[in-house]
């Protein structure tokens, strides 16, 4: 997982304004209109050219009336390879055209009584030309199926990032890009408190015990079987055999803002880390389960939260489970770390 660090951000927010009066990296470009909190266009595109080969585009957007079919809405291009979202001339279906097509469907691209919540897309291409496109901005669906579309770029010479119509009319609301990475949208969240608290904390947790070289952690449980813990019912974790990896975001906690404003933090979290395995009797599921919890920890422990300026561990506690049937061969062991990090809150 690429996750963002604090110097990899959204280096552009147009929110409902002229693209060409951001207050970060501006578009350039004419037309459009403003109009409700939205910046109506009916023929023109904005454009950005950036230094980089990885780039992320999120747009969130209302058809008034369907752009012709073929006209470019959203594209990127790294100077390479480029990608170009595309309209159908239609309200329910939109192109992803890189080497190849892919069509989505059973969309709802209009504003009506029904759907009152603006489509938002999300599209990114690295710098190797791999290109991925995520509507509503989720990585799954409700059968926990992958929501994104995926292609390799065109052949291209001409770096850039844009968005627009030249045909049709569209409400453009939000328009974010970041010229940092090709994020997806666990790596890089629309909300920077969202962002230091879910991605930051929760799953780069997941992804420090998923790239852990320790014998448990590399041989005895699978990467998809260390996951960050959205769902804890019976029917979800059932989903998933032991040995298993539960990372969960317990609480977050602030105290009084070290400087007047708050324009840097001290924010307290709670890390749990739930660890589960069976075995043919207790016994064995419990020695395994310790040993997990153990590899786990001195990762943990060793890797992370050392920086005594800005990022730490303050304490940890341990709950060992018991067996409570006779038949019972399933061990849960718990630990929780506490973590304090003092964060700037200026860039939001």
């Amino acid at each position: 997982m690429n996750i963002a660090s604090s110097k990899q951000y959204w280096s552009t927010r147009m929110i409902g304004e002229d693209p060409t009066t951001s207050k970060d990296d501006a578009f350039s470009g004419s037309g459009g209109s403003a109009s409700d909190g939205y910046w109506v266009i009916t023929n023109s595109t904005y454009t950005m050219n950036p230094s980089t080969t990885a780039n992320t585009i999120v747009a969130s957007f209302i058809y008034t009336t369907a752009p012709d079919s073929g006209a470019i809405i959203m594209s990127l291009d790294n100077g390479t390879k480029k990608i170009e979202v595309k309209s159908k001339g239609n309200n329910t279906q939109l192109d992803l055209v890189g080497n190849t097509t892919v069509t989505i469907s059973d969309l709802d691209l209009t504003q009506t009584t029904d759907n009152p919540v603006p489509t938002i897309i999300r599209l990114t291409l690295d710098a190797s030309g791999n290109a991925k496109l995520y509507v509503y901005d989720i990585l799954r669906n409700a059968e926990g199926n992958d929501a994104f579309y995926s292609v390799v770029g065109a052949s291209s010479s001409s770096a850039g990032i844009t968005f627009g119509n030249t045909s049709g009319s569209i409400k453009w609301g939000s328009v974010y890009v970041s010229k940092f990475g090709a994020f997806n949208p666990e790596e890089l969240m629309l909300s920077d408190f969202a962002q230091d608290a879910l991605v930051r904390m929760g799953l780069s947790i997941v992804n420090q015990i998923q790239n852990s070289n320790r014998m448990y952690l590399k041989t005895q449980v699978p990467n998809s079987s260390i996951i960050y813990g959205y769902d804890l019912s019976s029917n979800m974790t059932n989903r998933i055999s032991p040995p298993t990896i539960h990372v969960l975001l317990g609480g977050l906690d602030n105290g009084e803002f070290e400087t007047l404003g708050g324009s840097t933090i001290t924010q307290d979290y709670t890390v749990d880390i739930y660890v589960t395995t069976k075995d043919t009797n207790y016994e064995n599921a419990y020695r395994s389960c310790l040993n997990i919890l153990g590899e786990v920890f001195d990762e943990l422990y060793t890797n992370t939260g050392l920086s005594g300026t800005t990022d730490s561990i303050t304490g940890f506690s341990t709950t060992f489970d018991t067996k409570m049937d006779n038949d019972e061969t399933i061990c849960v062991h718990t630990l929780r770390l506490n973590y304090i990090r003092r964060i700037k809150m200026t860039h939001r």
